[in-house]
C-alpha cells in the first residue's frame, strides 16, 4: 500500500519514523511520502519538505508568514490528490493537518488516520465536530484523552506513550556511559550537568537562552553549563553570544538529559522526555505579548506542561511570559539543588507519571490498529 504522513515538528518527526519502521515490517510492499524530518527520510519516508520550513511557533508569527503557510498547504493538497495514497496518517500539527484532512475528506476517498490528537481539550474545542466529521480513526498518546474523547462520543484507541518505551530503550542499548559522555564532549568530570533546552524555533531561542543562561551563571564553578543545541540554528546561538564556560552541544539530547542534575526546558514535548529521564526541571514559556495575551483568552488549562496536565498538580515549576525572569529560575533553580524535599517530591511524582504513561511496544500496537482499520 502507499502510505502518505504529515508530521510538522521534531516529535512528529520521531512518532512518525517509529509508525514507518512498524509498518514496514507488517506490510512489504508499503510505499511511504511524508512531511517530516531527518528520522521519517531516514526509515524511508520519501520525505516531501522538513518540518523547519513550515514550522511557525505563536500567533503573531503564524499571522506574519500566513502567505508561505497558506501556500505549503495549497501544495500538500495537490501532492496527496496527485500521489493518490491508500491511506493519509497526520501525526499532531493541527493547524495544518485538520485543514488537510477535511479537503481530502470532502473530496477523495481516502481514509484519513489521526496519531496524536489535536489538544481540544485545551482550546478550540470546536475541531471536536471536525474531527468527527474527518477523521476515520484517533490514535492519543496522552492517559487523559481517551476518557475525553469519549464522552465526545469519538471512539479512540490509547496504547501508552511512545516516549516512556523509547527512552528506556536508549538507556539501556544505546546511551553513552559517563565516562563516554564527558570525553566527548571535553566536559569537567568533577562536575555535574545542568541542560538548557530553549527550544527548536528560532523565535524561542532567542527570547529565552539568555535569561536561562544568566540564571545559572552563579552556578558555574559547581556545574557544567551545557545547551542542547539544534544544528540548523547554530547562526542563532552564535548571534546570542556564549561564553567560554558553556558548551553547546548539537542533536544529541538524550545523551545530555541522561548525565543531567537538573534542566530548563521548553514547554512541549521535551517536559515529558526530561520527566521520563528522571531529570528535576523548570518549565520556561516566553512568546510574543500579541501571542501570549490571545492564548490567554482562549487556553482553558491550568498547566501548559504536559507532565503537570497528566498529573493535575503543579509537580514542575512552570514560568510564563513576565515569571520568566533571571531572578525566578535561578531562585526555583536553587530550590531544586538545595531542598532535598523539593527534589524528592519531584521524582516520586515522576514515578507516578511513568505508571501513567506505560505502554507495551506502543508504535507496532498502533501500526497493526492502523492497518486494521484501513483494511476494514
Amino acid at each position: 500500500m502507499k502510505y502518505y504522513l504529515i508530521a510538522g515538528e521534531a516529535s512528529g518527526d520521531l512518532y512518525g519514523s517509529q509508525l514507518i519502521n512498524e509498518i514496514k515490517n507488517l506490510d512489504h510492499d508499503a510505499q511511504f511520502r511524508s512531511w517530516g524530518g531527518d528520522l521519517m527520510k531516514g526509515q524511508g519516508g520519501g520525505l516531501v519538505k522538513h518540518y523547519k520550513d513550515h514550522n511557525f511557533m505563536g500567533f503573531l508569527e503564524v499571522i506574519i508568514n500566513l502567505k508561505s503557510i497558506l501556500k505549503n498547504i495549497k501544495f500538500c493538497k495537490k501532492d496527496i490528490v496527485d500521489n493518490k495514497p491508500d491511506v493519509l496518517i497526520l501525526i499532531d500539527f493541527p493547524g495544518f493537518n485538520m485543514r488537510i484532512a477535511k479537503f481530502i475528506k470532502s473530496h477523495t476517498r481516502i481514509p484519513v488516520l489521526y496519531f496524536i490528537a489535536p489538544q481540544v481539550w485545551a482550546w478550540k474545542e470546536s475541531r471536536v465536530k471536525k474531527i468527527r466529521k474527518y477523521i476515520d480513526k484517533l490514535f492519543v498518546i496522552l492517559p487523559f484523552e481517551k476518557k475525553y474523547f469519549n464522552s465526545q462520543g469519538i471512539e479512540v484507541s490509547y496504547n501508552g506513550h511512545p516516549l516512556v518505551e523509547y527512552i528506556e530503550r536508549f538507556i539501556n542499548e544505546n546511551a553513552l556511559s559517563k565516562e563516554e559522555f564527558y570525553s566527548m564532549y571535553e566536559l569537567d568530570h568533577k562536575k555535574e550537568n545542568i541542560i538548557l533546552l530553549p527550544g527548536s524555533r528560532e523565535q524561542e531561542i532567542e527570547k529565552k537562552l539568555p535569561i536561562m543562561l544568566n540564571a545559572c551563571k552563579h552556578r558555574e564553578d559547581q556545574f557544567n553549563i551545557i545547551i542542547g543545541g539544534i544544528r540548523h540554528l547554530k547562526s542563532v546561538y552564535c548571534k546570542i553570544g556564549l561564553e567560554s564556560n558553556v558548551s553547546i552541544i548539537y542533536n544529541d539530547t538524550y545523551n545530555i538529559l541522561n548525565h543531567s542534575r537538573v534542566a530548563f526546558v521548553t514547554s512541549g514535548t521535551a517536559t515529558l522526555e526530561t520527566a521520563f529521564f528522571n531529570v528535576p526541571q523548570i518549565v520556561c514559556y516566553k512568546s510574543s505579548w500579541i501571542s501570549y495575551l490571545i492564548a490567554k483568552i482562549l487556553v482553558k488549562v491550568k498547566y501548559i506542561s504536559l507532565v503537570n496536565l497528566i498529573l493535575n498538580k503543579e509537580t514542575v515549576k512552570e514560568l510564563i511570559q513576565s515569571d520568566l525572569s533571571v531572578l525566578n529560575l535561578k531562585n526555583n533553580l536553587d530550590n531544586i539543588l538545595d531542598q532535598k524535599s523539593h527534589l524528592e517530591t519531584i521524582l516520586h511524582d515522576y514515578k507516578a507519571l511513568k505508571k501513567l504513561c506505560q505502554g507495551n511496544n506502543v508504535p507496532k500496537l498502533t501500526a497493526k490498529e492502523m492497518l486494521k482499520t484501513i483494511n476494514g
